[in-house]
């Protein structure tokens, strides 16, 4: 150990006893403990708004959709489905689907949804895993009722439970009820995603419904594609508009909900920006703690330079110590900030209006990324915090020291 480490060591030991000397240090602690737990949980909680909305997006929807342009049927999809899976090795799945506005009528009220009906030999949906009272059971049975799944808010509204029975109308054909075609269904789920938006309008019925009831016969809306994955979306996206060309339109889940997207990535920029300069004024108290010490230190240091020590071992002290209110503070941040995250994760505290957020707790994403990266800017602010103390003490004239102090 050289004498500069057993000296900084020396000096935190002996600011224990002194309560102004220990008050200043352990502020200075906390304050980067503080500012690098704000950061970490800020980070962690961008994650999850990021990951929880691109989910259950996909979960609607898929990461690439082909459609017909201005929404018109596609015919020959069975021959397409696996030209479209052949298309690229990242493609993990495909989904023919049929989505359309619809009227859906219970004995209490009538209500517009969106109906999309998809090959359950062929589901990708997430929605199943959003299940809160009966199934997801959306098989085609000849001669029985077919199901439909809804979502909570609508099923509220209608007042509806699972086994009720309703009404669907095919909707763009007549502003008259009596005119429209309709079938009956049987309510087989019902699901809550959090997503207001989404409860409140998604029903979901098999291709094979959706067909008769639209009237599709053999044809499709379009095709939801799964990809390995999802930053390849938009390369995949033009692959597969090259290669289906008109009336084809391939557009990717960035594209059909910018909006959304561009305001998480809002959300995102300014945040590391304003808790940066939280840690950053955090790790400036470090320099009036060291500097506080210098002062407090001055004969010390003087009669530690009479005695032979460098300008260079006097600032390596004070370097020294700075770094460890900065190790210290980190950690402390880190732990508070996993252990806040993880209480969250687990217990669901923090709450969130649905219709606004789009779920209904703060979600957390922890990534070892976050504490690293936040954990080595920390510490190396705290290093150049401390050079200026250290800069001063080395200067300090050993005679003047000695003599005034």
């Amino acid at each position: 150990m050289s004498y500069a480490s057993f000296i900084a060591e020396r000096l935190r030991k002996s600011s224990r006893g002194r309560g102004f000397t220990s008050f200043i240090t352990g502020t200075a602690i906390i304050g980067v403990a503080l500012g690098t737990a704000a950061l970490i949980i800020a980070l962690a909680v961008l994650g999850g708004f990021e990951r929880e909305i691109t989910e259950k997006v996909i979960g609607f929807t898929s990461h690439v959709q082909v459609i017909g342009f201005h929404n018109q049927p596609l015919g020959d999809y069975a021959k397409n489905v696996l030209r479209i899976e052949n298309e690229s090795p990242l493609i993990t799945a495909v989904q023919p689907y049929i989505a359309r506005e619809a009227l859906i009528r219970s004995k209490e009220s009538v209500d517009g949804i969106l109906l999309k009906g998809v090959d359950p030999a062929r589901d990708i949906s997430a929605v199943r895993k959003y299940i809160v009272l009966g199934s997801y059971n959306i098989e085609h049975v000849v001669g029985a009722l077919p199901n439909i799944v809804i979502g909570r808010k609508l099923a509220n509204r209608l007042v509806l439970t699972v086994g009720d029975k309703v009404a669907v109308f095919a909707t763009g054909t007549s502003t008259d009820l009596s005119r429209m075609r309709v079938m009956q269904f049987r309510v087989a789920g019902i699901y809550e995603s959090g997503m207001a938006d989404y409860d409140d309008v998604y029903a979901f019925t098999s291709l094979k419904d959706a067909q008769l009831l639209f009237q599709y016969r053999n044809t499709i809306s379009g095709y939801d594609i799964l990809l390995s994955q999802v930053d390849s979306a938009e390369v995949v996206a033009d692959q597969l508009q090259s290669r289906l060309r008109y009336p084809h339109y391939a557009r990717t889940v960035f594209d059909n909900y910018r909006n959304l997207f561009s305001w998480i990535e809002l959300q995102k920029k300014p945040v590391p920006i304003i808790l940066g300069l939280i840690i950053i004024v955090a790790t400036v108290n470090i320099i009036g703690t060291l500097l506080m010490v210098v002062i407090g230190k001055t004969r010390e240091i003087g009669i530690l330079r009479s005695l032979g020590a460098s300008r260079r071992g006097i600032a390596g002290v004070f370097v020294r110590q700075g770094i460890w209110i900065g190790i210290v503070g980190t950690l402390v941040g880190n732990l508070f900030a996993f252990t806040l995250c993880y209480a969250e994760q687990q217990l669901h505290f923090l709450s969130l209006p649905s219709d606004i957020y789009f779920m209904t707790s703060v979600p957390i994403l922890l990534r070892p990324e976050y504490f690293m990266i936040v954990s080595g800017i920390s510490i190396a602010l705290c290093y150049l915090c401390s050079l200026l103390p250290a800069l001063l003490a080395s200067r300090i004239d050993p005679i003047r020291a000695i003599r005034f102090a």
